[in-house]
């Protein structure tokens, strides 16, 4: 019985391949089962998110075959995807699921979002009948495993990208930050980022400027705020707790002079401003200003340096918690072989016991002496039950395999 896990991610290949291996919702619902169709393929789960495919099976399996099934499903050359993918076995396949749903192999350290990704995959496949036994207990475990780790260990505390860097800034500067209004100038991707960050934190006053209104409202509808021009920002300044700005100006766009008139208007209000911007945005001379507080991008990148440090050190702890998980889940895959051996060896003497009896019972109907068939059904039975084990004693011995002899003698030997 053994698990395996393929899959290519950001660490193997290129945006280029992993989307030519990606599987979008409609595919899968194909995929799947194909997927199960293949010989020795038990169960099966199917992973792909925008930086990583992976199959999970279990069964009596092969990996040349499962790489060239995805080969095959996505109709690339087999050996273009066998130099990008990475294949893992039993503990090492165990292993890499569990570090995977803790966000240890994810292109930001200790990411969450991947613990719900690999909950849907889950899902979806036991929606399918496609999660039996094994995956159904390495799934749970796994994801009491990134819950041990995220309430164990610090490896998903500090901000480790500049948008969510600029946020966390924010709320120690501001506690009540949900009472703050925020703006925001620009409206380009980091912007909505940074959005989505101050309304996960409880923000409900968020303003955004733009060079053009209909890309303002395009992030401002999304996170019910309020879409603004440049022009208007000689207004907007003064009712501004926090500014974050990260436009792709060449020159800054917002002055010392500007900022002074703010806090005036604020009567000295303190003012936090965040420039992620490069070229800056914001004026270098408003850190002059009394009351205005200026952070940019340079200074945001220390605290990240700082904090994937600190992330990488949790992550150590965390693949220590990982290690002895799978380590039990591994003796918990052991000892279900070794109960699936216990019934098959039973079923099979009790078919041996049904044959030899239902014969015997055949011979009393038909008159013959009683004595001599239960001595003819001892016989048989011993004979029948010692001939297999016979045989393979004395092939072990011809071999000189002396562990199976050893094992044979164990099972033979006196309580004593």
């Amino acid at each position: 019985m053994t698990i395996f896990a393929l899959g290519v991610n950001h660490k193997t290949a290129s945006v280029a391949l992993r989307e030519q291996v990606a599987f979008s919702p409609e595919q899968l619902h194909q995929a799947l089962p194909a997927l199960r169709e293949q010989t020795g393929v038990a169960e099966a789960v199917i992973l792909s998110t925008c930086n990583r495919t992976e199959l999970y099976c279990q069964g009596a399996t092969s990996i040349d075959m499962l790489i060239g099934w995805l080969a095959g499903y996505h109709r690339l050359p087999l050996e273009q995807l066998r130099e990008h993918c990475y294949i893992y076995e039993d503990n090492a396949a165990i292993e890499h699921l569990m570090a995977v749903a803790s966000g240890l192999d994810s292109l930001v350290l200790g990411e969450p979002q991947i613990l719900g990704q690999v909950k849907q995959a889950y899902q979806f496949a036991r929606n399918q009948a496609s999660v039996g036994t094994v995956l159904e207990r390495l799934f749970q475990n796994t994801f009491r495993v990134a819950k041990t780790v995220r309430n164990e260990t610090k490896v998903g505390e500090n901000a480790v990208s500049v948008a969510y860097a600029a946020v966390n800034l924010a709320r120690q500067i501001f506690s009540e930050l949900p009472q703050s209004s925020v703006l925001l100038v620009g409206a380009g991707d980091t912007a909505e980022l940074v959005a989505q960050h101050l309304t996960e934190h409880g923000v409900k006053q968020l303003m955004v400027a733009n060079r053009t209104l209909a890309r303002a409202s395009a992030v401002a509808d999304k996170f019910a705020g309020q879409a603004h021009t440049l022009g208007e920002l000689p207004e907007l300044l003064p009712q501004a707790d926090i500014v974050i700005s990260s436009t792709a100006s060449p020159l800054p766009i917002i002055g010392k002079g500007l900022i002074e008139s703010a806090l005036k208007i604020r009567r000295r209000q303190p003012m936090l401003l965040i420039d992620l911007a490069v070229p800056r945005d914001i004026e270098e001379q408003v850190n002059e200003l009394n009351d205005a507080y200026l952070y940019t991008v340079d200074d945001l990148q220390g605290i990240i340096t700082e904090n994937l440090r600190n992330r990488e050190e949790a992550a150590a702890e965390a693949k220590v918690i990982i290690s002895e998980h799978s380590q039990a889940f591994t003796a918990w895959l052991r000892q279900l072989d070794h109960v699936d051996v216990i019934r098959d060896f039973r079923q099979r003497t009790q078919c041996m016991s049904d044959e030899q009896l239902q014969r015997a019972r055949n011979q009393l109907a038909a008159g013959k002496d009683p004595e001599d068939v239960m001595n003819e059904l001892a016989q048989r039975l011993t004979k029948q039950f010692l001939h297999q084990p016979t045989q393979m004693m004395r092939e072990a011995g011809a071999a000189g395999d002396y562990e199976t002899l050893a094992v044979f003698q164990r099972l033979i030997a006196d309580d004593e």
